[in-house]
């Protein structure tokens, strides 16, 4: 059946849209990153830096898992596919930012000292939260790519079920960790339930 001009200057612009998608998104979300870096060179990041630096990380850690987490629902609700090309790249976003938290802690602030992380994890128990999280995301950020997806084949699906745990524990780690005010974490914590309970509705269904 030969295909209608109307047909082929439809299917253009999503064409075109779905295009841009990736590499526009990549660039938002590394775009906070640049963003530090700049501030960082520039003196601009308070007069504890350091802070500074593991704050923001770790907050766009949080940002990015859970907007990887939402991208699933999102695509049943739109019933479309677009949302699942974004899923693993905002996931492993998350992991690098999340990996910059835990090296901003782990150099920068306890200067590679082995006792004073023992020490934290022993009397902080948001920290143990966010070592369990970052745990988690390790092997699902290694697991990622195509290949590992077709070696592990049905086993890497009920790996990957591991970023809600995951998930759960940064959350329930910034929570902890917040002082005075509760608003931002409190939000992040009612759209992981949010998720929790939609992702649990579909599967019973």
């Amino acid at each position: 059946m030969a295909v209608t001009d109307e047909a082929v200057r439809a299917r253009l612009p999503r064409f075109r849209w779905q295009l841009l998608l990736k590499p526009s998104v990549f660039i938002a979300a590394l775009l906070p990153f640049l963003l530090l870096v700049q501030s960082l060179l520039a003196g601009q990041l308070g007069p504890n830096p350091i802070d500074t630096l593991t704050d923001q990380t770790g907050t766009l850690a949080i940002r990015m898992l859970l907007i990887s987490l939402m991208l699933t629902p999102l695509r049943w609700i739109l019933k479309d596919t677009w949302p699942i090309q974004l899923r693993r790249m905002m996931g492993l976003f998350a992991f690098f930012y999340a990996s910059l938290h835990v090296t901003t802690y782990f150099a920068l602030d306890q200067q590679f000292d082995l006792a004073a992380v023992w020490a934290d994890l022993s009397e902080r128990p948001y920290i143990v939260a966010g070592t369990i999280a970052f745990l988690i995301m390790v092997p699902l950020a290694i697991t990622s790519n195509k290949r590992m997806v077709r070696r592990l084949g049905k086993r890497w699906m009920s790996l990957h079920r591991g970023v809600y745990i995951a998930g759960l524990a940064v959350v329930v780690h910034y929570v902890w960790l917040a002082k005075g005010d509760l608003i931002e974490p409190i939000v992040y914590l009612a759209l992981l339930i949010v998720l929790f309970s939609y992702r649990l509705v579909k599967t019973l269904r």
